[in-house]
């Protein structure tokens, strides 16, 4: 993976799991209009466009995608940016440590 896939794999590794404390993270979501959603959206259709242009592992953005759709629903969203969370920490590690996947 390319120093900028890295980037965009741990950095949407930290927002998601920024998003994911029980309290915090909804607080935060719903005090700004749950754009915060919106930008999470973005962040991981910019990932998954970049680690295909480099065949890197796609499969945590494309949850976060999925999550950032969801997470509009108060608990479900708590727990499913959790899960985006620990994919994308999985990813990230064994991301670093293996060659693309062609």
């Amino acid at each position: 993976m390319s120093p900028i896939g890295k980037l965009f794999k741990w950095g949407t590794f930290a927002y998601e799991a920024f998003l994911a404390l029980p309290f915090i993270g909804g607080a935060f979501v719903v005090a700004n209009a749950w754009v915060p959603l919106g930008v999470a959206f973005l962040l991981h259709a910019v990932a998954v466009i970049i680690l295909l242009r480099e065949r890197g592992p796609i499969i945590g953005n494309a949850v976060g995608i999925v999550t950032s759709v969801v997470g509009l629903i108060p608990f479900v969203g708590w727990i499913m940016h959790a899960i985006t969370a620990v994919i994308l920490l999985v990813e990230g590690i064994t991301g670093s440590r293996r060659n693309t996947r062609y």
